[in-house]
């Protein structure tokens, strides 16, 4: 789908599991890079990733620019016990509020722009296209702490505070764990 919100001739489109692993290595440069990881972060991550588009719910959605380039990428699924992500946030989480968050929800997991592309609405356009078509009824997600284009654009859609400050094994940075109702209310529209 063409997006007003893409640079010229970026187009938003949904990717089964198939799209993503054959793209992964260039999903995975975009990861490190959005993130401020050194690039041999990306070859770690590459086998969880691979592993991720096999689980229950799997959606993911890519921003595609001028032949094709990957610019962005998004994807998540339904978030399950058992899973490392669901088992590190219900530890974190008040019983009350992972029993109100946690089931019926759907991870975002990665969403991620090539921080050229960065602040051209495409990471929205991304989010935006992704969540049409998740039947859950919330999305969950963490991100580092900071006042960053993330932060702002999850804040616009109605994401709230679930957990802050947590620090998840094997990332020394503070994460925040985020939450919203879908669909995303009026903000995000």
């Amino acid at each position: 789908m063409n997006d007003p919100s893409c640079p010229p001739r970026c187009r938003i489109v949904r990717w089964g599991p198939t799209e993503l692993r054959t793209r992964l290595a260039a999903a995975m440069s975009i990861y490190a890079e959005a993130m401020g990881y050194p690039p041999e972060t990306a070859e770690q991550r590459t086998g969880y990733t691979a592993a991720h588009t096999t689980l229950d719910g799997f959606q993911a959605v890519a921003a595609l620019g001028e032949r094709d380039a990957l610019v962005g990428f998004g994807y998540g699924y339904l978030i399950a016990p058992g899973q490392w992500w669901h088992d590190q946030v219900n530890m974190a989480m008040p019983p009350g509020r992972a029993h109100r968050w946690l089931p019926d929800s759907f991870e975002l997991c990665e969403l991620h722009v090539r921080p050229a592309h960065q602040g051209r609405g495409i990471g929205r356009s991304l989010l935006l296209t992704l969540a049409e078509g998740v039947p859950q009824s919330r999305m969950l997600l963490s991100t580092p702490e900071g006042d960053t284009r993330a932060w702002r654009l999850y804040r616009s859609l109605g994401f709230v505070d679930l957990v802050r400050h947590y620090r998840f094994p094997g990332d020394n940075r503070p994460f925040a764990v985020l939450g919203a109702p879908l669909p995303f209310g009026p903000a995000g529209a």
